[in-house]
Order: C-alpha cells, then structure tokens, then sequence
C-alpha cells in the first residue's frame, strides 16, 4: 500500500470522515469535545467505561462510513517509542477498507515538539512493500489528512524525515532486487544515476581495478560473466575542507559460495549479501537529499561470486590493495576479501576522521546475538561508544564484540600474510573482523558493523513488515546528527 500524507490549512473542528485523536494514557477524552459532535463523545465515553485501557490504540465504529481512532500518548515516550506507536497506527489502520484518515495535530498533548513528525516517520518506515514484480498491481492508497495549528512538524523538520525515508527504502529496494536484476553491472549503474542527488559518483571497473592491484576484490569475482567495480560517492555538505566521514559496503549481488559451494537452502537469501552496501548508499542519498552540513564518502565493492572455469579457487594466493598477501582457504569467506581492497583504498585516498563498515559477514554473529543486534568491533573506544548510544536512540542496537591481537595467530597463513578464515574453529566472527583490522594501515579510526542478522528479516519487525530492513541508514544517520553536525 502506499501512504499519501498532506497536510492541510483547515482549523480543527467536528469532521464527517474517519478520524485519528489523540488522548492521554489514561484515555481520558474530555479535551476532545470540540473535536466531536455530542452524540459521538457520548458513545465513546460509556464504551471506555468497559475497555481494557492498556492498549496503545482503541477503535470506534461508529456507522459504516465513520470510526474513530484513539491513540494514546504515554508519559516519556522516547522518539523510538513515538515511531514504534506510528507503525502500529499503520497496521490498524491498512487492515481496514477505509482510505483516507484525517489525523488531528491539535488534539496532541505531549511535550516532544516533534511528536507528530516522529509518528508519522513510523508509519510511513512500517508501509514499505517491494511488489515490484507482482502481476496483479495493489492499487491502494492511504490517504493521510493532518488538519490542525499546532504540533505539525517544521518545514526542515520534514525534509529530514523524507531523506531518511528515501534513503532506507532505497537501500530497501536494492536489497530486495533479485540477483538477476541487480548484478553489478546494474548495480554501478543506478549508482551513477544518484548524481541528480548531488552526490559525486565514481565508477571504478574491472581494468581500473587492476591497475590499482585490487586483487582481493577482483579475485571474488573472477568466476562471473559479470563486471566487478568499486564505487565511490562524495558528499561535500561542509563549508571548509575537513577530513570526510567515511562509510564502507560489501556489495556481494549473488553469493554461491564459490567452490566452496553453500547449500541450497543457505543460498536461496544470498541476493541479500549486498545489504552492507546498500546501508551506505541509502546513507548518501539521505545525506545528500537533507543538505547535510558534513563531508562524507561511501565506498562500496560489488560483485558476484560465482562458480566457473574461471572462479577463484581454494588454495589461492592473491595480492590485495595494500600489497599483503592473502591464502583463500574458503571461496565462501568472500566479503571480507571485497572490504579488505575497499577499507585501504579508503584510508589511503580520502584519510576520512574515521571508517565505518557494513556487511553481512558471518552466520556466526547471528548464532551469536540473533536478530536483535549488529555485531559491533572496532580500534577506538570513543567511536564504539558514539555507535552504541545512537543505535540505542534510534532502536536499530549494536553490541560491541572483542578484537585482540591473540586472534591473529587463528589468521596467520603458513603460505602467505594472512588466511581468509580461521579453519581451527570458533570466534568466527571476530576473526573475520581481526583479518578486516589488518587492512586499517594507518591507524585510523574504525569500526566494522556485522549486520548478517539484520538486513532482512522473514517475520516483520516494529518498522517493517518483513523482507529488507534498511539496517544501518538510520544507526549511521543518527551517529552523523548527533557527533559531527
């Protein structure tokens, strides 16, 4: 469904159409009287008499072309909260045949200026579907009428909910694009497309590459019929010239595992191991939509790992950006090769403040903290800390996980610098990031964000309803608004 929300002129005042009020915890109506003709207020006031009150939404039906929907504001709601209550609006309200719902701003009692931004922001994150190839089209629309003076948001205060709208859904849908469709070759190319965004769009492609010696990357996607790129996009929001933001993506389109084949059952979600790659370009479009005042740049690896006569094969060594030596032990262990290239190439061209990176890594962080966290590791305390805070704030968590130079020795290879998995077993997670934290030449600050249990989820989730998440738009957004503007 889609969700069509205007805001209109009109004062407040009694209204024939369906109607969303707004009450405290204790659902107590007696400030909606102007909002409501006798009869109705009458109704509604016996039927709470003999109603559960814990709810957070309370429906009235009051004839075939009317109900009424009472939403109630509880005391020190965060803005989390506030979104979390928008998205169960949306679903109230899309399970009904009703289309059009005017929401009433002056009826808001709550001391959060942004309360109705927030709300809104939530339901509209709640309605995302991707049916882009569904034959039969769902022509539904949602319309949302906000009448009312006061408690709308402000103009900024909209745009900056719309630009983190349009950055996560569109990080949303590449993640939801079949492997077929969205291979690397068109992948870079709706990359080259957000140059009408303001961003400045690099394209590096299979010859580039190797004049750069990116054979860590090139390696993973040899076995493919398809291109393998790395693609830069700078945004310069900052008046002076101060050292960028840096944010990193795997972009793995397919992921077969390579020789190193995966099972069919594992393979089948493997469109999805993009999703690293998607979190930072949905940030960029964000960045840019919204002005904001910061330099940044997003840098993402895409390619397919395939199997062929021409795939990368285990057993082989390969020299990666930095000029270390790299043993494949496991085709399968992919993602790591692709940001290995891409985090020094980074650190080298645009020596940002620090680098974040995003990537469904390992099944072995989801064995480790499910669907409720992102595996956190990094070399710096305090940007550890500015990533747990906003995603505590923002509801998209993090938890922070150990690097230790004890580690290495589970990395080291008998034939070359390093090995790309750690074959004596255990702390799979970690020593994927301890092999990352071997391409951070120069010490800069860094941190690596395992989302292989968040990018997508089969059963919904408080803001979506299933399927691609958008994990990491609004974690980095956050981290971005409340450190560096």
């Amino acid at each position: 469904m889609s969700v069509k929300i205007n805001y209109s002129n009109n004062k407040t005042g009694k209204s024939s159409l369906n109607q969303v009020l707004f009450v405290n915890e204790k659902f107590n109506i007696n400030g909606l009287q102007k909002h409501l003709n006798k009869s109705e207020f009458s109704y509604i006031k016996d039927i709470l008499k003999k109603n559960d009150l814990k709810k957070n939404l309370l429906t009235f039906e009051l004839n075939s072309k009317k109900e009424i929907v009472l939403v109630s504001i509880k005391n020190n709601l965060k803005n989390s909260d506030i979104e979390n209550l928008g998205a169960e609006l949306f679903v109230r309200i899309n399970n009904v045949k009703k289309n059009e719902y005017i929401i009433n701003s002056d009826s808001i009692s709550s001391k959060n200026v942004n309360f109705l931004g927030f709300l809104l922001h939530g339901l509209k994150l709640k309605s995302y579907e991707f049916k882009k190839y569904k034959t039969k089209k769902e022509t539904k629309t949602l319309s949302i009428i906000i009448v009312g003076t006061k408690n709308k948001p402000s103009a900024q205060s909209q745009l900056k909910f719309k630009a983190l709208e349009e950055g996560t859904f569109y990080a949303r849908d590449l993640v939801s694009e079949p492997g077929n469709i969205l291979h690397p070759d068109e992948y870079a190319k709706r990359l080259a497309s957000l140059r009408k965004d303001g961003l400045k769009i690099n394209i590096y492609d299979k010859n580039k590459l190797k004049k750069l010696g990116m054979h860590a990357l090139l390696g993973v996607g040899q076995g493919s019929v398809r291109g393998s790129y790395l693609v830069t996009m700078e945004w310069n929001g900052a008046k002076k010239k101060s050292r960028p933001l840096a944010f990193v993506g795997k972009g793995v389109c397919f992921d077969t595992g390579g020789y190193s084949l995966k099972p069919a059952k594992f393979m089948e979600d493997m469109t999805y191991d993009m999703a690293g790659s998607a979190a930072v370009v949905g940030l960029m479009k964000n960045l840019a939509i919204r002005k904001a005042k910061i330099n940044a740049v997003g840098v993402v690896g895409l390619v397919e790992n395939m199997v062929s006569g021409n795939a990368q094969r285990p057993g082989d060594i390969v020299k990666s950006y930095s000029g270390k030596t790299i043993e494949i032990l496991n085709t399968d262990a992919e993602g790591r090769l692709v940001l290995a290239d891409a985090l020094t190439f980074t650190e080298k061209k645009f020596k940002p403040k620090f680098i974040i990176d995003l990537a469904t890594l390992t099944g072995a962080i989801i064995v480790c903290l499910g669907s409720e966290y992102a595996g956190l590791f990094s070399n710096d305390d305090n940007l550890s800390n500015q990533i747990f805070n906003a995603g505590e704030n923002i509801q998209e968590k993090v938890w922070r996980m150990p690097l230790h130079k004890n580690y290495d020795k589970l990395m080291n290879s008998k034939n070359a610098d390093v090995q790309n998995i750690n074959y004596v077993g255990g702390a799979g997670s970690t020593t994927a990031a301890q092999f990352l934290q071997r391409f951070i030449i120069n010490k800069t600050p860094w941190a690596h964000l395992d989302i292989a249990g968040m990018a997508f989820s089969k059963y919904g989730g408080a803001l979506n309803s299933g399927g691609a998440t958008g994990f990491g738009v609004r974690l980095l957004n956050q981290l971005v608004e409340e450190n560096y503007e």
